[in-house]
């Protein structure tokens, strides 16, 4: 992706959230589209090849996958749903943790170079149409009626205070928030995460070239910020779908828990 602008004087333009809105490739497909298919053509084909043949004693492929679907299973779904109940939930949470991390890692892969997340659309998606009717259904599920009243009503308030003023704020964060800001989450640090992988990179082409001979040598500074941001990033895209991921099966865990 080409960010770098120049005035008509020379002056650099540093990039900004229109470097983000790109051209449909075909029709009304755009890059951010591609990248979502291909992620889970990516995930399909590892899992399946690594599944394929099965040993006792596996080699590296398989153990590395099942690496992936242990830390899926036993330290983000088990851990925040419990015991009893997290089995059903995990192909979920697999899915949402190895969905976001490949679309996560798109950035740093070259040619590609764009976190498919750093679309404000996709992560709300995957929050309000994925993860929130499964957290509320579970909850209706196995509370029925009652689910509402645990989610919003704290058992020890005073009803004044508990239906007055803790019940609207509860189901506004519940309901409405609380799916927003999941979402916010990962766009946020992708989207700026590679704003600022951008600037650097440009910054420091624009320096190379462009500035004066006195300036030329400042553009080693901007690129080995570019290198260390660049590593930086790798350890964020992990960890936001980690935390995705890990905050997806929080919500349906509390939802399946007997106390508010």
């Amino acid at each position: 992706m080409r960010a770098l602008l120049l005035a008509a004087d020379g002056e650099f333009i540093p990039p900004g959230a229109g470097d983000f809105e790109l051209p449909p490739i075909f029709g009304q497909v755009t890059k951010p589209m591609v990248l979502l298919v291909l992620s889970v053509i990516i995930i399909m084909a590892f899992f399946l090849i690594a599944t394929r043949n099965l040993k006792i004693v596996p080699g590296r492929f398989q153990f590395l996958a099942e690496s992936v679907y242990d830390f899926g299973r036993n330290n983000i779904a088990r851990d925040q749903i419990g015991s009893k109940d997290f089995r059903p939930f995990v192909p979920l949470i697999l899915s949402l943790f190895t969905f976001i991390l490949v679309n996560n890692l798109f950035a740093l892969i070259p040619i590609i170079q764009f976190p498919t997340l750093s679309h404000f659309g996709f992560p709300l998606a995957l929050s309000v149409l994925v993860v929130y009717p499964t957290y509320h259904f579970v909850g209706f599920k196995r509370h029925g009626w009652h689910y509402l009243k645990k989610e919003l009503i704290p058992p020890s308030a005073p009803k004044v205070i508990a239906y007055g003023l803790i019940a609207p704020v509860e189901f506004f964060l519940k309901f409405f928030m609380n799916p927003i800001t999941l979402a916010i989450r990962v766009f946020a640090a992708m989207f700026a995460g590679h704003l600022i992988l951008l600037l650097f990179t440009l910054a420091g082409e624009y320096l190379l070239i462009e500035a004066s001979v006195a300036l030329k040598p400042v553009s080693i500074i901007s690129f080995a910020f570019a290198i260390a941001m660049t590593f930086l990033e790798a350890l964020i895209q992990v960890v936001q779908a980690y935390i995705f991921a890990l905050l997806s099966a929080s919500y349906i865990g509390m939802a399946l828990a007997s106390d508010h």
